[in-house]
């Protein structure tokens, strides 16, 4: 009786499906296109993946080397001589340090731009490209929808 029941609504939701003449789908393809969007979002992970890596990495390398020069310049700096003397040594190593800081920051900014364009624009692609095989599924029904 089940059976009956699941076969009757079967036929009911065909009938309505008909009576709407809505278009036939080819199944195939539509799998095919979910296959690509997925294999995209894998991508688009992958991408990101890989771009908090290179950012991870620039930070580390950045304070890696603030730590090995800041030693040094420590190490280096002996105020030795007049107080203008001293003052402009200061000077030279501040301004030094900031056009470092200001080398840092411009070289994450672009690789952080970098991380999160990848991503965005594998995604774009995609659905540019999904949109174009969704209409080409339904409007060329080769071997369309199998019963």
């Amino acid at each position: 009786m089940k059976q009956d029941f699941t076969q009757s609504f079967l036929d009911m939701f065909k009938k309505f499906g008909a009576d709407l003449s809505l278009p036939k789908v080819d199944v195939e393809k539509l799998v095919e296109v979910q296959r690509k969007n997925i294999d995209a979002l894998g991508r688009a992970a992958q991408a990101a993946s890989e771009g908090a890596q290179a950012v991870a990495d620039k930070h580390r390398e950045i304070l890696e080397t603030a730590f090995r020069e800041t030693k040094q310049a420590v190490h280096d700096f002996k105020p030795m001589g007049s107080p203008t003397e001293v003052v402009v040594k200061q000077s030279e190593f501040a301004r030094k340090a900031f056009e470092v800081t200001l080398q840092n920051t411009r070289e994450v900014a672009e690789l952080a731009k970098k991380a999160a364009g990848d991503p965005a624009t594998i995604i774009k692609e995609r659905i540019h490209e999904n949109l174009n095989e969704l209409r080409d599924v339904l409007s060329h029904p080769s071997g369309a929808a199998k019963a």
